[in-house]
């Protein structure tokens, strides 16, 4: 596990099952606490006991199976309310807050604002401090990666990058799998003269080789780095052979695809 301090909220990681992350927040001034996409119970509720902590929230990105997979089991260990977003067809289990974009999530003297972030699902959110400088992006965004269609549109996860990409550079991206280094072998494969990239890879290989996590990964590395926030970089669209007029949504639906049958060599 790795504790990140960022002023007043302590924000820990959990890695459970084979690639998974979730995540503890804890208020420091009044030590309410939440949990972020809990796949399963028992890792939490360990490092609950192991800090003294009394869980209060749990905030669910997303309705995928290892993202709430403990919500029921924790609501009934702890009494903690449940915040997602409400649909009749991505129901959230034992949901008791439903939000929507710009909604407030208020964690003591800590505040997260709700995005509104659809494409790898149709309703997906994700949960921004900007006085922490994190955001909990769930699958919508990875570390030289992005989530899949399961559900959702190409137009609206391209959409959802580039609110996430706007964000400021400084931000902190905690998304919830280990998936940076065959996210980064299909990076290079389509834009192999970007030197950050060559840079970063051989920093995420050393770092996997010693079982080390290659999240949280800063938003102004993801922007010089990740293929799916460089939809109007020049060297990429030479790379794919596709003209500079090309829109950025169509480029965007093109790299999507490759990523899907890409093969690790």
């Amino acid at each position: 596990m790795n504790a990140m301090t960022p002023s007043s909220l302590d924000i820990i990681q959990i890695p459970v099952l084979r690639d998974n992350y979730v995540y503890l927040l804890h208020d420091q001034a009044t030590g309410s606490t939440a949990v972020v996409d809990p796949a399963v119970k028992e890792p939490v509720l360990s490092v609950l006991s192991e800090r003294g902590l009394r869980l209060n929230f749990i905030l669910n990105t997303h309705y995928h199976g290892d993202h709430v997979g403990a919500n029921v089991a924790l609501k009934a260990a702890t009494g903690c309310l449940i915040i997602g977003k409400a649909a009749a067809d991505e129901t959230i289990p034992g949901l008791d807050r439903a939000v929507l974009e710009g909604d407030l999530v208020t964690l003591g003297a800590s505040t997260l604002k709700v995005l509104e972030v659809p494409g790898h699902t149709r309703h997906h959110i994700a949960f921004w401090s900007e006085a922490h400088a994190a955001v909990f992006v769930g699958d919508t965004l990875f570390a030289l990666g992005c989530g899949r269609l399961l559900g959702g549109s190409a137009l609206a996860l391209f959409q959802s990058l580039k609110k996430l990409k706007d964000l400021p550079p400084e931000t902190d991206v905690y998304c919830a799998h280990e998936y940076t280094q065959s996210n980064g072998a299909f990076a290079l494969s389509v834009d192999p003269s970007n030197e950050a990239l060559k840079i970063r890879m051989k920093s995420v290989i050393e770092a996997r080789r010693h079982d080390l996590p290659t999240v949280p990964s800063r938003l102004s590395l993801e922007c010089a780095t990740n293929p799916f926030l460089r939809t109007d970089d020049l060297l990429i669209r030479a790379s794919l052979g596709v003209r500079d007029e090309v829109p950025e949504e169509d480029i965007f639906s093109l790299l999507r695809g490759m990523k899907d049958t890409f093969q690790l060599v």
